[in-house]
């Protein structure tokens, strides 16, 4: 009778558990205490006819063993669970963790890389801090333009006797390609190959931060040289890039315009997608919203930078991101883009 109740507390034993410090002083009380269930074996043990006593004793030995490493057991492994949860960040967003999405400028971003990598170009990058010479000199800024004035441009240092060391946040990505057709070049002014490269990147101005300005934001550039570049090859790729970016139906125009870098310069204006090109609020009863800038590379530019411009051309263009997220999606207050407000991010889950 006794070695059966043992082999039943056995098995219980084998299967303790418990979720805390309480419910393992239960046990702990109910199994090993002056009064537990093991103590009352003891008490039996005395009725046990000698000749069984040294087999039910070694039995209630090895039992009160089990129950003993058992609930030691299931006391570190408690402790190890309590400190875990002392170690919880209550300030963490609960599970289950809503996945995310991404940025709209990032969505555009690729869309716009996407379009010009079909076309052959190629991602290049450059340095967000730079020096006045990539920035502006090779980029055939005056030394007295307004664009390096300190209400335009965010300076770490300037050097008043040699502009061209002054280090500064970029304004534009054109630095990046001034840095490629500086690296693009042989010693007597040959390209080593034809340069066909887009630059995506964030700059930055001095600008009152505002529903339709910020002090910095996302552009991309375009940079194509090659010999016998012509007007009409940047007309064809960014007509092309309308169409795959704002429908098959879009229309382009260029108006005259002026940049340093680029001559001549062209403002590219596209048919409004809303209201078909007949006028609406949105493009002003024009039918038309501009969305970049190109031209001409300058020859100045290119003999700056190390090419001969009497072999080769090209052309330059540049967009604001912000500028065709905002035609995209009609996000009207810029500020939104870098305020990251969760409503406002979900709303391109899909996208």
């Amino acid at each position: 009778m006794i070695l059966e109740k043992i082999a039943e507390l056995q098995k219980e034993v084998e299967q303790l558990k418990a979720r805390n410090a309480e419910e393992v002083e239960q046990l702990r009380q109910k199994y090993l205490s002056r009064k537990g269930v093991i103590t009352e074996l003891m008490n039996d043990f005395r009725q046990v006819p000698a000749e069984e006593k040294k087999t039910v004793g070694m039995k209630i030995n090895v039992l009160k063993q089990l129950a003993q490493e058992r609930i030691a057991l299931l006391k570190q492994e408690t402790e190890v669970q309590e400190q875990a949860d002392e170690a919880v960040d209550l300030t963490r967003t609960p599970y289950p963790t809503p996945l995310g999405t991404r940025h709209p400028l990032t969505i555009v971003t690729n869309e716009i890389i996407d379009i010009f990598s079909r076309m052959g170009f190629v991602l290049a990058d450059g340095p967000e801090v730079e020096d006045d010479l990539h920035v502006f000199t090779k980029m055939n800024f005056a030394a007295d333009h307004p664009a390096r004035d300190m209400q335009d441009t965010f300076f770490v240092s300037q050097h008043p006797n040699d502009v061209t060391k002054n280090i500064l946040l970029r304004s534009h990505t054109s630095s990046v390609q001034a840095r490629v057709m500086e690296h693009m070049h042989t010693a007597d002014g040959l390209l080593t190959a034809p340069i066909r490269v887009i630059c995506p990147g964030r700059v930055y101005r001095n600008e009152a931060i505002t529903a339709r300005a910020h002090c910095f934001f996302h552009q991309v550039e375009g940079l194509y040289i090659d010999k016998n570049v012509s007007f009409t090859d940047l007309k064809q790729v960014l007509l092309s890039f309308a169409r795959e970016m704002f429908g098959p139906d879009t229309k382009i125009r260029l108006r005259p315009s002026y940049f340093p870098f680029t001559e001549p310069s062209a403002e590219m204006d596209i048919s409004c997608f809303i209201c078909g090109g007949e006028g609406c609020g949105f493009c002003k009863h024009t039918g038309w919203v501009e969305i970049l800038g190109c031209g001409m590379v300058d020859p100045n530019v290119l003999e700056k930078c190390g090419i001969d411009p009497n072999i080769y051309s090209g052309y330059a263009f540049g967009m604001g991101v912000e500028r065709i997220t905002n035609l995209k999606y009609r996000v009207s207050d810029l500020r939104m883009f870098s305020e990251n407000d969760t409503r406002f991010l979900r709303e391109f889950e899909s996208a």
